[in-house]
């Protein structure tokens, strides 16, 4: 047994308190190498003659990768407080493993060599929105999605979809467009709207804000945004705005008033600034959003930038009833900045989402004390690099998925912000090199994994593009050029979500099987398994399901009844779904 690679630590995701008294317990040990692991646990004041009287309970493995596997078990806590440990077994050895080290034999007369959670305070547990898990997003960049008004567009609009976009054109994207065009968002399921920036700014993108009081006038007024958060909750669909609090716009009135009065301006303090006099360029001497001189860094650490930026977090719910924020290059605005806005939108919403843009490991945000969630940029690389791009095979996405399940507790995981692409990445379809049906597996992954799945604007009808700009193309609105069949089939995967709701974070998701061409994933809830076969590859096969014990299996994708005691064909680039109910 490799002593070495054994690993845990209380709190964070190796051992958290699930929901109520339930709590989870993970552990590491080196892949392939630890046969049974049983957890040791009691209250730690649970004595007698004897010594300390604990209980046993089995552990087993949840996910792999190419070092390690993790051991899990769920455990109910009555006294809401525990001491533990790990029997460890392999072919050659039992070993117990503790705080203080490995010992031959369980020690029962001091509860000091045990791992401890002291107390399952309920104010410690990680608690985002309930309803996140079911809500399937779509997001909106304002410019391009449609013109409902065009007697409030910028100068030098074009005509819609008349060139390709680039960083600087308009196209008159406002917010009577999407007030048009919500029932066609109702109609494809969607329950969640996330807009990128929709403040004054001068850039089409908006992320150079100018005014965080004030609508762009492009897109409208206040009256109309108003108008456009009403008609959305009473479709059932939720808001969530963009908010760029790491940095500003070169055109903010306090950057501005630097700029002109320099070391003497009463907002020097405002921004990161090395020295003066300010210079933009060639390469700044302030610190700003990458090397960009026109959208200079805010320091938050100062306290009338962190009041100003809390009053406009504020403002946008108390007036307007938005229902989350997204939170731009959120890893660079410091920890406290953070626990201080979400004291201050959870009292004013408590269900307000919180959502950070972080493309890392991004545990030190999810303790319960910052975000809700995070974009999950990892989980949709390892997706697109394992379908769209061919770059890994089944094994290391698989390792990929469970690593990144594992980084966090699962009602951290139940509640991720899940894309494929979004107004900074290439569009899905791109990726896949227009591969219609490879997307189509891309999406199952989407809808099925756990989490918030967030599908981009146009993505849904075939629309394609690279990167910046090429992604932020006009929305095609002529149906003669959209793919009817995709968005058909998108329809029909987001009302299954809807439907089967054990798919919608209800259930324990966990992969079963795998060979060099296709793998099997399920998602669990007591007496009632749903499967999912993807074949990625060119090829058919016959694939078995590895169970036993079984009343009756449903495809729920063809709507009939099947027999899984016969192997089941999976067409190239295609799956299956299979619900299976057990006697």
């Amino acid at each position: 047994m490799l002593r070495e690679a054994i690993f845990h630590r209380p709190k964070n995701n190796y051992a958290y308190l699930y929901k109520e008294s339930t709590l989870h317990i993970r552990l590491r040990t080196k892949k392939d190498d630890v046969v049974n692991a049983t957890l040791i646990f009691a209250d730690p004041y649970n004595w007698d003659d004897s010594g300390w009287i604990y209980n046993k309970a089995d552990m087993h493995i949840v996910a792999s990768d190419h070092l390690f596997d993790y051991w899990q078990i769920e455990i109910y806590c009555k006294t809401r407080r525990i001491r533990y440990g790990f029997e460890l077994s392999d072919s050659e050895e039992t070993v117990i493993y503790t705080e203080k080290g490995f010992y031959e034999q369980i020690p029962n007369d001091d509860t000091a060599y045990y791992f401890c959670f002291p107390f399952l305070n309920p104010i410690d547990q990680f608690q985002a929105p309930e309803w996140v898990k079911e809500t399937v997003w779509y997001q909106i960049f304002p410019e391009r999605f449609a013109n409902g008004n065009e007697k409030i567009n910028p100068p030098g609009t074009l005509p819609w979809g008349s060139t390709e976009p680039t960083p600087t054109n308009y196209f008159g994207g406002d917010f009577q467009g999407i007030i048009n065009h919500l029932d066609y968002l109702v109609e494809l399921g969607i329950s969640g709207i996330y807009f990128t920036p929709i403040f004054k700014a001068f850039s089409n993108h908006k992320y150079d804000t100018i005014d965080y009081m004030e609508i762009d006038p492009q897109f409208g007024d206040k009256q109309t945004f108003r108008k456009l958060i009403k008609e959305c909750h009473h479709r059932g669909i939720r808001v969530m705005l963009d908010a760029v609090f790491n940095h500003s716009g070169y055109f903010f009135e306090p950057f501005q008033d630097v700029l002109k009065n320099q070391e003497k301006s009463i907002y020097k303090e405002w921004f990161h600034i090395d020295s003066f006099p300010l210079k933009t360029e060639p390469v700044p001497n302030y610190d700003t959003f990458g090397y960009v001189g026109s959208m200079p860094k805010l320091n938050t650490e100062q306290p009338d930038v962190k009041s100003y930026l809390l009053n406009v977090a504020s403002y946008w719910i108390e007036e307007f009833d938005i229902d989350g924020w997204r939170l731009d290059v959120a890893n660079e605005v410091d920890h406290q900045f953070w626990r201080d806005f979400r004291r201050q939108v959870k009292t004013i919403k408590p269900d307000v989402y919180i959502l950070g843009e972080i493309w890392h490991d991004s545990m030190p945000w999810l303790q319960g004390d910052q975000f809700d969630a995070v974009m999950n940029y990892p989980l949709s690389s390892a997706a697109l690099d394992f379908i769209a791009k061919e770059k890994i095979n089944v094994e290391e996405f698989i390792q990929q998925i469970s690593n990144v399940l594992i980084s966090y507790p699962q009602n951290v995981n139940e509640v991720a912000f899940n894309l494929l692409s979004s107004h900074d990445t290439p569009r899905v379809l791109t990726q896949c090199n227009n591969q219609v049906e490879k997307a189509k597996l891309l999406y199952l992954l989407l809808l099925t994994m756990p989490g918030s799945p967030c599908i981009y604007y146009g993505d849904e009808i075939g629309m394609t593009g690279e990167g910046d700009p090429g992604c932020r193309e006009c929305m095609v609105w002529d149906e003669k050029d959209q793919n009817i069949e995709l968005k058909s089939f998108l329809k029909k995967l987001i009302h299954l979500r809807k439907t089967e709701n054990t798919i919608a974070n209800q259930g324990d998701f966990s992969f079963v099987h795998a060979t060099d061409h296709y793998f099997i994933y399920k998602i669990s809830v007591q007496n009632k398994q749903i499967y999912f076969i993807i074949n990625p590859s060119n090829q058919p096969f016959d694939v078995t399901l590895p169970i036993n014990n079984w009343n009756n299996a449903f495809n729920l994708w063809d709507e009939e009844e099947i027999n899984i005691n016969t192997p089941i064909p999976c067409r190239e680039n295609s799956f299956k779904i299979i619900k299976v109910n057990y006697s």
